[in-house]
C-alpha cells in the first residue's frame, strides 16, 4: 500500500507561487503562512500522502473540509493529471483557496462550496478514486463522510497525529458498517523535526448502504462506531 515518495522540488514555480500567495493572503484560514514554516507544515506534510499508492495513482480526488487548501492544492501541484475537488462549506475559505489556486496556475483544482454529505447526494456520489482529510474530524466521522463519495476500490487517506487506540477502534467499527476496510496506520516523518504523524487508509471494498450519507451534522453528532455505554 505504501511507497517511498520524495518531496517535490520546493523551488518549482507552482510550489513557490503557492507559498508566496499564502504569505500574501490578507485573511488566511490558517496561522501558518510564513513560507519556510508553510513549506514543512503544509506542503511537505500534504505531499507525504503520496506514499500511499491508491492516492498517488488517483485521477479524481476529493479533499474534505479543505480549509486553507491543504492537502488538496499541494496534491494538485504533484498530480497535474488528476482532478482535485476541494470540498469546503465556508464560502470565505473557498474564496481564499480559489485565489491560491489561481496564483499557482492550478487548472486541475476547484472548490466545491458544500458539505460532504450534500455533495455525495449529487454529482459527488461514488465519483472519486480517493478522498483526503487533514485536521478535519475523528476517523469514524471521516469514514462516514468519505464512503459515499468513493468508488469501489477507492480509498480515504486521513492525516493524523499521535495514535489513539480508542479512535482507531471506533474508526474500524464505522468502516465495517460503511463498506470500508481499515488498513494498518502508516507512520510518517514528512520533514525534519516532525513528530507523531500517521496516515490512516480505508479502502472501499463493498458498496456503502443506501442510508448513507445521513443528513448534515449527524456523522459528528452521533458518530458510527461509538461504544454504547450501559
Amino acid at each position: 500500500m505504501a511507497q517511498r515518495y520524495e518531496l517535490a522540488d520546493p523551488a518549482s514555480d507552482q510550489l513557490t507561487a503557492l507559498l508566496t500567495a499564502l504569505a500574501d493572503e490578507p485573511a488566511p484560514p490558517t496561522t501558518i503562512t510564513a513560507p519556510k514554516e508553510a513549506l514543512n507544515q503544509h506542503l511537505a506534510d500534504s505531499l507525504s500522502g503520496l506514499q500511499i499508492d491508491v492516492l498517488r495513482t488517483a485521477t479524481r480526488i476529493a479533499d474534505l473540509g479543505a480549509g486553507a487548501g491543504f492537502p488538496g492544492l499541494a496534491l494538485a501541484v504533484a498530480l497535474p493529471d488528476a482532478q482535485i475537488d476541494l470540498i469546503e462549506a465556508t464560502r470565505r475559505k473557498c474564496e481564499v483557496i480559489d485565489r491560491l489556486a489561481d496564483a499557482a496556475g492550478l487548472a486541475n483544482a476547484r472548490t466545491i462550496p458544500a458539505r460532504a454529505e450534500e455533495w455525495a447526494l449529487g454529482e459527488g456520489g461514488e465519483a472519486y478514486d480517493a478522498v483526503t482529510a487533514r485536521a478535519v474530524g475523528t476517523l469514524a466521522v471521516l469514514a462516514e463522510y468519505a464512503a459515499p463519495l468513493l468508488k469501489l476500490g477507492g480509498a480515504l487517506t486521513a492525516w493524523k497525529g499521535a495514535r489513539d487506540p480508542e479512535e482507531e477502534q471506533a474508526g474500524a467499527r464505522a468502516a465495517e458498517v460503511l463498506g470500508l476496510e481499515a488498513r494498518p496506520p502508516f507512520p510518517l516523518r514528512p520533514y525534519k523535526g516532525s513528530r507523531e504523524r500517521n496516515l490512516y487508509v480505508y479502502v472501499k471494498t463493498r458498496p456503502t448502504p443506501e442510508r448513507y450519507p445521513r443528513r448534515p451534522g449527524m456523522a459528528a453528532k452521533r458518530p458510527l462506531g461509538a461504544k454504547v455505554r450501559g
